[in-house]
């Protein structure tokens, strides 16, 4: 479900909204000034989409690169650095099942945070995970408590004997602490990553909905976690408990145990036939999916790969993401539908010299001025308007009709309607790869 294109904070995994979406819905009991999202620039229309489909509104700060939490969370707080904010922490692809709990947390931990204490949201352990770093806690502190010591993940022993003590927490990953008092940590323990984002932020440049830092002194900056850069080495750590329904998703046996199940402990999501199977999750994207007398597996299909495993050995699917990476196979980078900024494409069909995609394109929406060297396109509009260019001429086509575009000729494609255009796609010629794209103008900046 998750590709490198499209990761699983896009996705709807446990509700209906992405985790995204649920990650800013959640503070709707919240007092928030505003929200600020980083994320890396290959996904940037997709965040943007996802926000405005719930009328989030904010900052989006686009990472050249990907450099880990600790200068993410520096980029945010030097855009805000004037205004000294406390900073809420929150990554994208956490599960929380009791809103008011979340809530109550954040708002016991706010008096800490505005003291100038760096606040760690620790997760009340149900069970000896050992998939969870820990933070032992000290002396109480306000609402929460000073925190003794970090601890990595633990063999299932250690993390028993974390769980029967009483004092250890789950690092959840989610903060609070004051931009201030943020970046003077982060300075008196790496001034490199300071130095590093501060540039990047001095030479940062407004691009419609998003704020690009600068690539070149961006991409020198170290590469490190909020942990290991502040939040194990400052004196002003607490922890504050949070018994929320948490969870980080970080794979299909632990996204089972989230699910609805039936009195078998099975969860079936999509078209789904279950026969004498039982603690089993199969989820189907489209198409019927026959599971008989199975226990505790994992099964996901979707319009481009399967997925069978053990829920024991669920989590080891990166290895296979790696392999498919190192032999140059798509499916790791994309879903046979691929999302772009103006809508959608679904390659339906693919042969020698020939390949066939349902397109959707947004309402109001319009593909870059383009052509192609190495292959010609047949259009036929299934449903809605399409404004057509091609060649010199520019003209509008209706349900059920259609335009030739020959190799090398100029044209493009929008959607003037008010409800989505799709049309089927018939492509033709020596060379059929995305990269045969020339594009002449383009409404979304891209190259």
């Amino acid at each position: 479900m998750s590709r490198a294109g499209y990761p699983k904070q896009l996705l709807p995994l446990f509700e209906s909204a992405t985790t995204l979406q649920s990650t800013l819905l959640r503070l709707v009991d919240l007092s928030i000034a505003s929200s600020i999202t980083v994320c890396g620039e290959e996904h940037r229309f997709f965040v943007a989409e996802q926000l405005r489909s719930i009328d989030a509104k904010g900052t989006i700060i686009l990472e050249p690169e990907g450099r880990n939490t600790a200068p993410s969370i520096a980029l945010a707080a030097l855009e805000k650095e004037a205004e000294d904010p406390v900073l809420l922490v929150l990554a994208a692809d956490h599960v929380v099942q009791n809103q008011r709990a979340f809530t109550d947390a954040v708002t016991a931990a706010l008096p800490l945070a505005e003291s100038g204490k760096l606040v760690a949201f620790g997760v009340v352990p149900t069970e000896p995970h050992t998939g969870y770093g820990y933070i032992q806690r000290g002396d109480a502190a306000g609402a929460g408590y000073r925190v003794k010591s970090f601890k990595e993940k633990p063999p299932a022993a250690v993390a028993k004997g974390y769980l029967d003590a009483g004092e250890y927490y789950w690092n959840s990953g989610m903060f609070m602490f004051k931009a201030g008092r943020y970046l003077a940590e982060l300075q008196n323990h790496r001034p490199d990553i300071v130095s590093a984002c501060r540039a990047a932020m001095e030479s940062k440049a407004r691009d419609m909905d998003f704020l690009r830092v600068g690539r070149s002194s961006f991409v020198q900056c170290p590469s490190e976690s909020i942990d290991y850069a502040v939040m194990e080495k400052t004196k002003d750590a607490v922890v504050v408990p949070m018994n929320a329904g948490w969870s980080d998703i970080g794979s299909w046996s632990s996204l089972s145990e989230l699910s609805q199940q039936d009195d078998d402990g099975n969860t079936a999501i999509g078209d789904v036939k279950l026969l004498a199977s039982e603690n089993t999750y199969v989820r189907s994207e489209d198409k019927l999916v026959a599971a008989i007398g199975i226990n505790d597996v994992v099964i996901v299909s979707t319009k481009d790969a399967v997925l069978v495993a053990s829920k024991s050995a669920a989590q080891n699917v990166k290895q296979i993401t790696q392999a498919l990476q190192e032999e140059s196979r798509s499916e790791w980078l994309f879903h046979r539908e691929v999302y772009r900024p103006w809508g959608k494409y679904d390659t339906v069909d693919i042969g020698e010299r020939y390949q066939v995609k349902r397109i959707t394109v947004n309402p109001g929406a319009k593909l870059s001025v383009q052509l192609h060297h190495h292959r010609a396109e047949h259009w036929v509009v299934v449903s809605g308007s399409a404004k057509v260019t091609n060649g010199d001429q520019t003209f509008l086509l209706s349900e059920n009709e259609s335009t030739y575009i020959p190799i090398g000729v100029t044209h493009a494609l929008e959607n003037p309607g008010k409800i989505p255009l799709e049309i089927i796609e018939v492509q033709s010629g020596s060379y059929l790869g995305e990269d045969d794209i020339v594009r002449i103008a383009d409404d979304y900046g891209r190259s």
